[in-house]
């Protein structure tokens, strides 16, 4: 996204969350993450309706009421209005809008999840996920195989995490697979990482170590990079006996590498040279 829609989004997600402000326990965030997932389903396949919800020759009151034409009788009134409010802000193109659309609803269903008190677990279980298809690249070949239909996909996610993941995560992963949007899986499950942290404001950090920390290490270590980054990081743990020793922390696209492993490379570099 550009300036524009950038801004647009977080104009959106400001009044998204005036929205769900008042609402006890994260009540309607699931009805409207499943609404706006409904509308972006429906925005993939039509794309003359992405270009006239975008249209910047038409107003913004006319935007809002060709929502209200389409899609009220689908729709409840909270996914509704919140896509009204998304239609009438401008976009630089018509795929941001669909972007668009699916952060808030991935925001909608994280809220719903922190309404339960479970935003830490579908954060948590969502970086598990992402570690098996590091571990199982044949499970990631078949949950990414294009030949394979969606309905395929959506029944081994189920089949995989029913029971032992929230329903948020089931949904949100589910979703990342089915609707890649041209984003490979793991930058996909990225992304959802990186809002469930922001509803917390906090970073997240991925961390490799060869053995697990204790509760000591891991709060000094989060202690650290918060004084660093000036924020609360949130670890999100990888314990690879590869890296030797030390640690390895990527926050973002800044790695800070203190491993073993990483320090006999640079010793056999040197030598080499």
């Amino acid at each position: 996204m550009d300036g524009t829609s950038r801004t647009s989004l977080r104009t959106a997600l400001e009044r998204f969350e005036a929205q769900v402000a008042g609402l006890p326990g994260g009540a309607g965030s699931n009805e409207v993450s499943e609404g706006l997932y409904a509308i972006a389903a429906l925005l993939d396949r039509e794309p003359s309706l992405r270009r006239a919800f975008t249209d910047p020759a038409s107003s913004p009151e006319s935007r809002r009421g060709l929502a209200d034409n389409l899609l009220g009788r689908q729709l409840s009134e909270l996914p509704l209005s919140t896509f009204r409010e998304l239609v009438a802000l401008p976009w630089s193109g018509p795929n941001d809008l669909r972007q668009a659309v699916e952060t808030i609803a991935a925001n909608a269903a994280l809220n719903a999840a922190e309404g339960d008190g479970a935003l830490d677990d579908v954060e948590d279980e969502l970086f598990r996920f992402a570690r098996l298809l590091d571990r199982e690249p044949a499970l990631r070949a078949g949950l990414t195989d294009p030949a394979l239909p969606n309905e395929r996909k959506s029944a081994l996610v189920h089949s995989l995490l029913d029971g032992k993941a929230r329903p948020a995560t089931v949904r949100l992963v589910e979703i990342a697979i089915t609707r890649p949007r041209g984003r490979s899986l793991e930058v996909a499950l990225e992304e959802l990482s990186r809002l469930a942290a922001a509803r917390r404001q906090r970073l997240v950090a991925a961390v490799r170590v060869a053995s697990p920390l204790d509760a000591a290490q891991e709060q000094r270590l989060a202690g650290s990079l918060a004084r660093i980054y000036g924020r609360e990081v949130a670890l999100q743990i990888d314990v690879d006996p590869s890296v030797l020793g030390g640690v390895q922390v990527r926050v973002g696209d800044e790695v800070l590498d203190g491993t073993v492993a990483r320090q006999l490379q640079t010793v056999r570099h040197r030598l080499a040279g």
